[in-house]
Order: C-alpha cells, then sequence, then structure tokens
C-alpha cells in the first residue's frame, strides 16, 4: 500500500536501484525497419516501442538474464535473450500470412485469436489505420465486412451492423478505453465527435450482432472497441497535419484542416503519462432536398407546401374560404371558394443551419505500474468539444457541444475495475425547425398570419369581380396573392432585422418562442471482472459486473425534468466458463448474465458456443453460437417531452404521462364554441389512453387505439461460421437468424382536443374541425421481426505483395406489415453490399498506396425525419504515400469518393460528394 501511494503521489523521482539498458533494431525479412513494433519483457508489463527507423532503447531495473518480445501487427513475435547490461540486439520479424492469427479480446473478454473467436468479429489495427485511404481512420472503419457507416455530417458518423439503425444508434455501444462513449442524454455513440485521435489508437474490434451476454442491454445489435496506446510502449512524440477540401455540387469547394499531436513518456519504470490533441476544422454537407414528401409534386406554389429541408411551413391550418366569405360579404353569395390546407412560407435549411463543422479531442492520460509488473494504475480523463449535425426527428445544430468523461481504472492480466462519469453540455444548440417556426411568429403570429392570408387571398378574387365558382387558375392566383398579402414584412435572411431576430430565438429555450435545447445530463457508471484462469486448471472462469446511473438535466427542454434532473439506475453481472477439448481441438464456452433496471423485471442473457479446429495443420475451423440479447428502452423512450412541430414526443414511463404538459394550439371556431374555450390543456397520458391510430384516420376509418407503454425489447440470435488460414489466403465465412420480441416501436397517434376517442361524436368532430394533437408514442410491437444474413470475406496476397482483400454481406429483414399496418422497423440496411481493397505498401522504395471500392444497392429508409429509398451507389478511396526516414515522416495524399459520385445516407441529410487530402504524418 505504501508503495502504490508513493506512485500516486510522486510524479518524478531519483531512483537508487541498479538499471539495465537495452538498445536494437527490429527488421522485417527483408531487412526493412518496422517502426512502432512493441518490445516488452517477457513475464512484465514494461516496454517500449521502435522508432521510424525501427530502433529502440529500453531502461529498465529487471537484471540480465531476461527475455525480451518484438511484436508488430503482420508480422509473428521474435523473443531474444538479453545477458548484459548495453546489450545491442538485432530482432528479425517473419511477415504473418493470416490476419485470422491477429489477437482479439472483445468476443470473449480475454485474449484469443480471431481464428479461435466463438462470434463474428473484425479488427481493425495500426497498419490498417495507417493505409486507410478515408481522410479518417474512422471513417475507414467502412471497408470492414457487414459494416455501414451513414454520414450526419463532417463530423458525426454513425456505425451500424446487421441493420435496424437510424442515425440516434441505440443498438449499438461504443467503448473507447473501456468507457461508454454514447451521449447520456441521447442515449448513442456520436461517432468519434468524442474519442481518439488516429495518432492513439491502438486497435478497433468490432463485434457485429447481439453481445448482451458478457456486455448489457446497449449491446444489442453490436458494438465496438476502440482501444488506445500504452505511453510505457508508445513513447515519444507523433503528430500529423491534413488540409484538402470537400466538393459537392450544392456546397462547391471548401477548404479543411486536420492536426493532431500526441506525446508520451515513462517518467520511471513504474510511472508513465501520455496526452493527445487533435483539431479539425471544415464545412458540412449541405442538406437542399426542397421536396416535399407528404405531398408528393408540391411545390411552394401550392398552399400546403413542406419542404423536407424547409423549415417554419409545418405550421398549417385548413381554412374554410366560403364560411369565411360569408362572415365578410354583406349578403350571403354561394362563393364555392372550397377550403385548402395553407402553410406559413418557411426558410430554407441554409439560412437557418451554421454548416461550419469542428472538433476539438484532447485525451490525458497518468498510468502507473507500483510493481512494476502488470499490475497497473489509470488516471484518464478526455474530452471534446464542437459543432456538428444531428437528424433525429428534426434537424438539429449542435453547436458548441460539450463532452467529457473522467476514469480511475486498476487492471492486471488477471482482473480489472474501473469507474467513470460521462458528462455533456449542449452549448448553444438548437432545433432547426423550431427556429425557422419561431422567426416566423416573432414578426407575425400564425393567427394573424392566416387571417391575412385569407383576406389577401378573397381580396384578390372580389378585386377580380369573382364571387362564385372561380376556375382552378383563378384559385391559384389568389392563393398567389393570399401568400404576398400574409408575408408582407417577412423577415429576409442576410438582413440584419432577420440576424438578430434569429440570434435572439435560438438562445431561447421555450419552444413556444424559442429553438434552444439545454442539456448537463451525465452517466456513472463502473464495472469490474475477474478472470480464474490462473487459478483454476479444469476451465477458464471469469466474472464480472456493473452498475449505472443516469441523471438526466434538460430543464424541462428535451426531457420532463421540469423541476430538477430525473435520475435511475441498471446493474448486472455474469459469469463465463471456457473449456478446450480433444486435443484443445473444441473449445466450448458459456456465458450468462443478469440485468436489472430499476423500472423492469430482471433478464438473463444466456450465450453458449463451439469451436472446432479441422486439419493436420488445424487451419480450418466450424463455429456456431446461440444467445438471447435484449435492449431497455432508452431515456428518450422513458421520459422525453418533446414538441417538435410535427407531433409531441412523450415517453410511456408511468410517471412521465403526467409531468408533460403543455397548452393547445388554439381550436377552431368550431371548437371554441364546443369546448367554450381557445384553447385546451393536454396531458401525455391522453396519448395512450385517448387517441386514433394515425393510420386509422388517413384510411378514412378512424379506430381508437390504447398504446401499451413500452418495456424492453428482445432477441435470439443464432450464428455459424466457418474460417480457413492457409499459407497466402483466409476465409471468413459466417450467417446468423435473429428473432425478435417486443420489438420497440414507436406509434403516431392523434388524441382529440376534446371528446373522447371512441364516442362517435366530439372526437369525430374534432378530427373533422382538425382540433387533434399527435403524439408520437413509444411502445413495443406485437408483430414478429426477424433478421437474417451472411458474408464472405477473403483476403490474399498475390503478385510479390500486392494485398487483396474482398467481401459480400448479405442483410434481409422478414416482416410482414399485415401483422402491424403502419409500424416501421427502420432496419435501414443495404441487402446487398460488396467491398474490395487493393494495396502494397513497398510498391517501390519508400511508395506505397492503397484503394477501395464499395457497392451497396437500393433500399429503404425509415426515420421519425423522413422515409425514403436511399440509391444504390459504388464508391472508390484511394491514396499513395511516400516515406522519408531521415525526417521521420510519411507523405500521403488522397481522396474518398473520387469519382465524384454524390450521395446521401438518408432521407434529409447534406448530400455528400469528394474530400481530397494532403497529409504529414511524423513518427506515427
Amino acid at each position: 500500500m505504501k508503495r502504490i501511494l508513493y506512485a500516486l503521489f510522486i510524479l518524478c523521482g531519483l531512483t537508487t536501484y541498479a538499471q539495465t539498458t537495452v538498445s536494437g533494431r527490429v527488421l522485417d525479412d527483408n531487412g526493412e525497419p518496422i517502426p512502432s513494433a512493441s518490445i516488452v519483457i517477457v513475464g512484465k508489463a514494461v516496454g517500449t516501442a521502435t522508432d521510424f527507423d525501427g530502433n529502440f532503447t529500453l531502461t529498465t531495473d529487471e537484471k540480465p538474464p531476461f527475455k525480451l518480445t518484438a511484436s508488430s501487427i503482420g508480422f509473428l513475435e521474435s523473443t531474444l535473450t538479453v545477458t548484459a547490461d548495453g546489450q545491442n540486439v538485432m530482432f528479425t520479424l517473419k511477415e504473418q500470412t493470416a490476419q485470422l492469427d491477429e489477437i482479439v479480446i472483445s468476443a470473449s473478454r480475454t485474449p484469443e485469436r480471431i481464428f479461435e473467436s466463438p462470434v463474428s468479429v473484425e479488427r481493425f489495427g495500426l497498419e490498417d489505420i495507417k493505409n486507410t485511404p478515408a481522410a479518417d481512420f474512422y471513417d475507414g472503419l467502412e471497408n470492414l465486412k457487414g459494416v455501414d457507416i451513414n454520414t450526419n455530417s463532417l463530423t458525426f458518423k454513425s456505425i451500424n451492423t446487421r441493420g435496424f439503425a437510424t442515425f440516434a444508434n441505440t443498438r449499438f455501444m461504443q467503448l473507447v478505453d473501456g468507457m461508454d462513449n454514447s451521449s447520456p442524454a441521447l442515449n448513442f455513440p456520436l461517432g468519434n465527435l468524442l474519442g481518439m485521435s488516429e495518432l492513439d489508437v491502438n486497435s478497433v474490434e468490432l463485434l457485429p450482432g447481439a453481445s448482451s451476454a458478457l456486455y448489457g442491454a446497449n449491446a444489442f445489435n453490436g458494438i465496438m472497441f476502440m482501444t488506445s496506446k500504452s505511453p510505457f510502449i508508445h513513447q515519444g512524440i507523433s503528430a500529423y497535419a491534413k488540409t484538402g477540401l470537400t466538393s459537392s455540387s450544392n456546397a462547391g469547394d471548401n477548404s479543411f484542416y486536420d492536426f493532431g499531436i500526441r506525446a508520451a513518456h515513462a517518467f520511471t519504470p513504474w510511472m508513465a503519462g501520455k496526452a493527445s490533441v487533435s483539431y479539425l476544422k471544415g464545412t458540412e454537407w449541405y442538406a437542399t432536398d426542397y421536396t416535399d414528401f407528404n405531398n408528393p409534386g408540391f411545390t411552394r406554389e401550392n398552399p400546403a407546401y413542406d419542404g423536407l429541408n424547409v423549415y417554419g411551413d409545418e405550421v398549417s391550418t385548413t381554412l374554410d374560404f366560403d364560411e369565411i366569405a360569408a362572415a365578410n360579404l354583406p349578403v350571403p353569395v354561394a362563393t364555392n371558394y372550397g377550403t385548402a390546407t395553407v402553410s406559413r412560407t418557411g426558410y430554407n435549411e441554409a439560412d437557418l443551419m451554421d454548416y461550419g463543422a469542428e472538433s476539438l479531442k484532447a485525451d490525458f492520460a497518468m498510468h502507473f505500474k507500483p510493481w512494476q509488473n502488470d499490475f497497473e494504475i489509470i488516471l484518464n480523463s478526455k474530452v471534446g468539444r464542437g459543432n456538428t449535425i444531428y437528424q433525429g426527428a428534426n434537424r438539429y445544430n449542435v453547436k458548441d457541444f460539450f463532452m467529457q468523461q473522467h476514469k480511475l481504472e486498476v487492471r492486471n492480466d488477471n482482473f480489472f475495475v474501473r469507474g467513470y462519469i460521462t458528462s455533456e453540455k449542449a452549448g448553444n444548440s438548437y432545433d432547426s425547425r423550431f427556429a425557422g417556426i419561431n422567426v416566423n411568429r416573432a414578426w407575425k403570429g400564425d393567427v394573424q398570419w392566416f387571417q391575412d392570408y385569407a383576406g389577401g387571398f378573397l381580396g384578390y378574387l372580389a378585386g377580380q369581380g369573382i364571387f362564385s365558382n372561380p376556375t382552378q387558375e383563378q384559385l391559384d392566383a389568389a392563393h398567389a396573392a393570399g401568400r404576398v398579402t400574409a408575408d408582407t414584412g417577412r423577415l429576409i435572411p442576410g438582413t440584419p432585422e432577420f440576424q438578430q431576430t434569429f440570434n435572439r430565438v435560438v438562445q431561447d429555450g421555450d419552444l413556444s418562442t424559442g429553438a434552444k435545447f439545454v442539456d448537463n445530463s451525465k452517466i456513472y457508471h463502473a464495472d469490474a471482472n475477474y478472470n480464474f484462469s490462473h487459478l483454476i486448471d479444469v476451465a477458464d472462469i471469469m466474472v464480472g459486473g456493473s452498475w449505472r446511473q443516469y441523471s438526466l438535466n434538460s430543464a424541462g427542454t428535451i426531457y420532463t425534468d421540469y423541476d430538477g434532473a430525473i435520475e435511475y439506475n441498471e446493474y448486472g453481472a455474469y459469469l463465463q466458463v471456457q473449456k478446450k477439448m480433444v486435443d484443445e481441438r473444441l473449445k466450448f464456452t458459456g456465458s450468462v448474465r443478469y440485468d436489472k433496471s430499476e423500472f423492469f423485471d430482471g433478464f438473463v442473457s444466456p450465450r453458449v458456443s463451439l469451436v472446432y479446429t479441422l486439419g493436420e495443420d488445424r487451419n480450418h475451423n466450424l463455429r456456431a453460437s446461440f444467445q438471447s440479447g435484449f435492449r431497455n428502452p432508452t431515456t428518450q423512450d422513458l421520459f422525453i417531452g418533446l414538441n417538435v412541430g410535427r407531433a409531441i414526443l412523450v415517453g410511456s414511463s408511468p410517471d412521465n404521462l403526467n409531468r408533460y404538459t403543455a397548452t393547445s394550439a388554439p381550436l377552431s371556431t368550431r371548437g371554441q364554441d364546443i369546448v367554450g374555450a381557445q384553447t385546451v390543456q393536454l396531458n401525455g397520458g391522453d396519448a395512450y389512453t385517448n387517441a386514433f391510430d394515425l393510420e386509422s384516420v388517413e384510411a378514412g376509418t378512424p379506430t381508437p387505439i390504447n398504446v401499451g407503454l413500452v418495456k424492453p425489447e428482445k432477441v435470439t440470435a443464432y450464428e455459424v461460421g466457418y474460417r480457413v488460414n492457409l499459407q497466402k489466403i483466409t476465409m471468413d465465412v459466417s450467417a446468423y437468424l435473429n428473432q425478435y420480441k417486443d420489438f420497440i416501436s414507436n406509434k403516431t397517434v392523434l388524441t382529440p382536443l376534446y371528446g373522447q376517442a371512441g364516442d362517435n361524436s366530439l372526437s369525430l368532430q374534432a378530427l373533422q374541425n382538425n382540433d387533434y394533437q399527435a403524439y408520437q408514442t413509444y411502445t413495443n410491437t406485437s408483430a414478429d421481426i426477424s433478421s437474417y444474413g451472411g458474408s464472405i470475406g477473403v483476403n490474399t496476397t498475390v503478385l510479390h505483395g500486392f494485398d487483396v482483400g474482398l467481401n459480400y454481406t448479405y442483410a434481409k429483414l422478414d416482416f410482414n406489415e399485415e401483422d402491424d399496418p403502419g409500424f416501421e422497423t427502420s432496419f435501414n440496411t443495404p441487402e446487398h453490399k460488396v467491398k474490395a481493397t487493393l494495396g502494397k505498401q513497398d510498391l517501390f522504395e519508400n511508395f506505397g498506396f492503397n484503394v477501395s471500392w464499395r457497392w451497396s444497392d437500393r433500399y429503404l429508409w425509415q426515420s421519425s425525419f423522413a422515409d425514403g429509398y436511399i440509391p444504390s451507389r459504388h464508391l472508390v478511396d484511394a491514396q499513395i504515400n511516400y516515406s522519408v526516414p531521415k525526417m521521420k515522416s510519411t507523405f500521403k495524399i488522397g481522396g474518398a469518393n473520387i469519382l465524384g459520385k454524390e450521395y446521401v445516407s438518408a432521407p434529409g441529410v447534406g448530400t455528400i460528394g469528394s474530400q481530397f487530402y494532403i497529409a504529414w504524418i511524423i513518427n506515427q
């Protein structure tokens, strides 16, 4: 204990013991230096890494003789013995011919070769990061088989595996050095907005499919692990600088720059520290889809036009021009002007959105090894700040967003205990839809605007002497005149008056007058794991558990936390047993986990897998696994209370239904006569107990509906696979079937502002008079939902060192819409995907290249923002690189989507064009 306290409080100290210094070099079997190779003392967690020229120096208090191991991704390990102080050693590493020999930890929470993993797993290592043609290593993950990356914005990309994901991918977990970096308020990862600098990434592992048996509720449809470099091993200073441009037809050519630096140093054999900072600044992809998805073919000339990337035109009402004329004409006339739905004139997104993309990430850590072995204490802080765009029910300008994580972890090779806190602040973020709505209302209220519209409409017809039975052409002209009249005095983008009003609106957190959302939410998390394999011979046994507390604090702008933070807890525990049998050819893995949320009954998640190795050289294996998983409803499913314009989102936690209250929009004239008031008080519970199903109303057969409160969803997952590891070729084939129960879904309903749904009287009159409120509720579907698919990946080396990779992924949804009409699964993934890579690190001296190609077919995208088909696309990324050993530098020129085939990841997001860059990387 004294030694531990000494390690924690003495940052630098003089050592009084004798030290041994070893120097040397690491080369490949062609005599070329291997940079960033790890040099570790066997049996100790003490080591260093080679520099750009493959050289290293290691100082330790270990007395000779002892053994050193050299390793690097893509090469076989080599071990040498140090016999004297000052010895110079030379390692020669042979190239590893199979990627399946790489070590992963995520599949079983214990180190094992990919070849022996009981489930599908993908790995993205140091060499992959260096060679990716994408502008950022995170984008390069899309070349892995089975992986989709949905681009929200330049700085926010959402990873998805095996379908069922929007940009709010609550079914996917992302761990960064063991910390879940999901947003506390939003419940899903924000890509790499708060993540790692590529200089500090050691490896990325990705498990597609359910992983609840080991990782709990959020690992429902996939999980990704990002681990950083140890400051004991990877020391020194490294840096990069990138610049280039993004190019698209609607945004033009815009420059960007991205730079980072990492510094790490072992101050003593038992204490090391590191720091890394990266910063990116550029211009977002522009969203300019002005299609009216609700009224196909409508343009602004149509009275009810509601453009996709136009905001403010969601505010609409139905005007009965005959009724209005009768009330204003001195003599009753059968005008036959009819009725029409009229929407306010909105603003294009480009007028309301800050398209400046920015990301600043910093990471600081101190590592202590008080006994200079594998026992380690880590203090780690990650902070991130940035501007990005997020598309959920609306389009949100996430501006000056700030998120931080702080961790204390104690671990060795057999256990870890960690605790961390995640905290975020929304900064100056705002809802672009409400920015448009309330800029409009700031210069003229809705009631007055529609009155002016009706006045202009009738005035035009009267001025033309048309008092009855106008033609369609005359009606169109009257509507145009009505809009001109109502828009008189409208604030024009680019003027000081508009900007002043806009600035005031986006700083106002009341959505009746403003657009800002507030968020100071937090997550407190602790987990622990112990592996008994060093104590028990009969089998490898592992136990662990976790605890989490959510603290939601949006000041009532997102959640119903008007009177203070909403807090609730979740916890879980797991057991895993692993055993090798039959001459160590058969590996059995069994695990079970119990999880409990304070709102729901506990859930047990088992997993059983078998891996059998075949062949005289043990280079073929078969695997099969079964597991069940579950997903607790998210914080939004439970406690949201947010008016997004088209509907009010109300979470279905029982105590949330009464927490949400609001005043309705003004009732129609007829409705006011019935109620005796202009407005009524709304309650969230009405959405679940007094409502009509939206689809039935649209079909003309209004049907009352009682929406069930949301509960956890469950999945039963089956997977089989085959791997082969030959001398020059590897292949990995897998197939899966997922069967879902109580799939969490949204149901849009219409609550009448008077009457009770089903009374066949007042409630139906309310629908006819447009006196209703649309709600989006959170519930579960009773429909049977399944998905199935598979993938095949082949990697080989041909023609004296050209690396070739090819993979294909198939994903299919099995859902009968008749089981639950109107329910949307948001499967959101192509049925077919093909990806290929070609590269060579040494095409000639110091020169390499890499090219990747991706194709995906047409698929349906469903979300609360908009539904639509995404066309098939094929994309090409490429890079060339040149190393200058004397400068310890690599220069890289590359581009993403170099053919300029513009596309969107979903309806309403920015149009993605090409991104070209040049980079200078030092000592990576």
